[in-house]
């Protein structure tokens, strides 16, 4: 059964000056501030598509991650998964680096990278964003 999901945007006023809000529709979990200054410079409490985008990639690699790993017999007990998102003003999105630390039993720091770059290759967010290059570092707990 395929899901949707459902985010929206109010934005006012130029790029650079302007603000928005993104508002987080299918799950209810708030709304959250944007603005160019909090994507191109410092946070300073807001968030970016980027961050945006980190969350989901972090998020969906763990899940494939740990089904991979769950599926070859080896559930791992935890993942901590970063994603790095860099954004070039004037460029774009440049590149994500995935940084996975786990806690997996029965499971060598070879099998374990084996299985970090197959989720990479294969987890969905992952293969949405297909054209930008994706690194991985990945160590056992």
């Amino acid at each position: 059964m395929a899901t949707t999901r459902t985010a929206h945007t109010v934005w006012q006023g130029n790029l650079a000056e302007g603000n928005g809000v993104v508002t987080f529709d299918s799950s209810g979990i708030g709304e959250q501030p944007v603005s160019w200054p909090s994507r191109a410079e410092q946070a300073n409490g807001k968030t970016s598509p980027e961050e945006l985008i980190a969350a989901a990639h972090s998020s969906c690699f763990s899940m494939a991650l740990s089904h991979g790993l769950t599926q070859a017999g080896n559930p791992p007990a935890q993942l901590t998964t970063q994603a790095d998102v860099t954004f070039q003003p004037g460029t774009g999105i440049t590149g994500i680096h995935l940084t996975v630390e786990g806690t997996v039993e029965g499971v060598d720091e070879a099998a374990f990278v084996a299985a970090a770059e197959d989720a990479k290759k294969n987890c969905p967010v992952s293969q949405a964003l297909a054209g930008t290059e994706i690194t991985l570092t990945a160590k056992l707990a």
